[in-house]
């Protein structure tokens, strides 16, 4: 019988009953890099989905600005490269014009078409008789990036989701190296890009990586540009990563499909969740509560800490955190509770 290697890490409760529970792993980093929390199986490669943005927009822009310096993603632009966003008219613009000054337009895109995630926008599209379009695609800001780092390195960009292309074999070096370990397995995502393997304590060091890097770096920039404009990592309305960077300044989050999120303090502290299930719903309330457990300052978002269950359109439970350690804490900070009780 295969024992089950995977920690409780939240739980939904209505009316006072436990009615589902969420298991899976995560870890938490010191500044220094030591892991201070674990649970479940830290060391296992996930497959971190739109989580690795970050870095995929970090090899973008190292790639378009290493034969003359120019600089073509930056602020919105590389928010929108790093982020999954809604699909809202004010990120499809700031696309389009990634496309235009590369010489291009949403055809050269190789993301599939989607409807936009913002509920306002898909509505309105619907009724005016819209269809699903590419450049709506939660994807479509990484896509434009890497075709305009193929054009500033005058890189073919009809096979620019090849795997053996020239981007995608320096996206590649460029996880590896701030993971501090090999890629554990290949695959693709979503949207047709290559996807790296990673086991979760590769993907908090890389968030970490991007939060400590010298101020002016490109990983600095990248991180700089995802905190200073949120809204066009996520949205504008109720977008988890926006709304968490939004509420503690300073803080790098990014999420991905299959209940995979990472995230980072301006600290240092980092930390890296999946939920085995897939289920995203309480990624936030998982990371805000390791977080919190070394004592990282996370009062200011302590609405994102209960996602609220509804019984007849009304709050009767909540799904919050509950992780079951198994590295327990040793010299890790004092958790904001055990400040409190001293």
């Amino acid at each position: 019988m295969t024992t089950f290697r995977y920690a409780e890490l939240a739980r939904v409760v209505r009316n006072g009953f436990v009615e589902s529970q969420h298991y899976g792993s995560a870890v938490v980093l010191a500044p220094d890099g030591e892991i201070v929390l674990a649970a479940g199986v830290p060391d296992e490669p996930v497959l971190p989905r739109s989580t690795l943005k970050p870095v995929q927009a970090l090899a973008c822009r190292v790639a378009a600005t290493a034969l003359d310096g120019v600089d073509p993603l930056a602020g919105p632009a590389l928010a929108l490269a790093a982020g999954s966003h809604t699909g809202d008219d004010r990120h499809v613009e700031v696309v389009r014009v990634m496309l235009a000054g590369a010489g291009l337009t949403e055809d050269a895109l190789g993301c599939p078409a989607d409807w936009p995630e913002d509920e306002q926008t898909r509505d309105r599209l619907i009724r005016a008789g819209g269809q699903r379009d590419r450049i709506r695609m939660n994807c479509s800001g990484k896509h434009a990036a890497m075709l305009v780092a193929c054009v500033a390195r005058s890189w073919s960009t009809h096979d620019y989701l090849d795997p053996n292309h020239p981007l995608q074999r320096e996206t590649a070096a460029t996880v590896a190296r701030l993971a501090g370990t090999p890629i554990a397995h290949h695959a693709i995502d979503g949207c047709g890009a290559p996807l790296f393997g990673l086991p979760l304590t590769g993907l908090a060091r890389t968030f970490q990586a991007l939060v400590t890097a010298p101020a002016g770096s490109d990983e600095a920039l990248v991180a700089q540009a995802m905190r200073h404009h949120p809204e066009y990592v996520g949205g504008w309305h109720g977008h988890p990563n926006t709304d968490l960077m939004r509420a503690l300044p300073g803080v790098l989050a990014k999420g991905g499909a299959e209940g995979v999120l990472a995230v980072a303090a301006p600290d240092g502290h980092a930390v890296a969740v999946k939920v085995i299930d897939g289920s995203p719903r309480a990624t936030t309330a998982i990371a805000l509560a390791a977080l919190d457990a070394v004592g990282v300052p996370v009062d200011g978002a302590d609405a994102l800490r209960r996602v609220p269950v509804l019984g007849g359109g009304e709050p009767v439970g909540a799904v919050t955190a509950a992780i079951d350690w198994t590295v327990s804490r040793t010299e890790a900070a004092p958790s904001r509770t055990e400040k409190e009780e001293s």
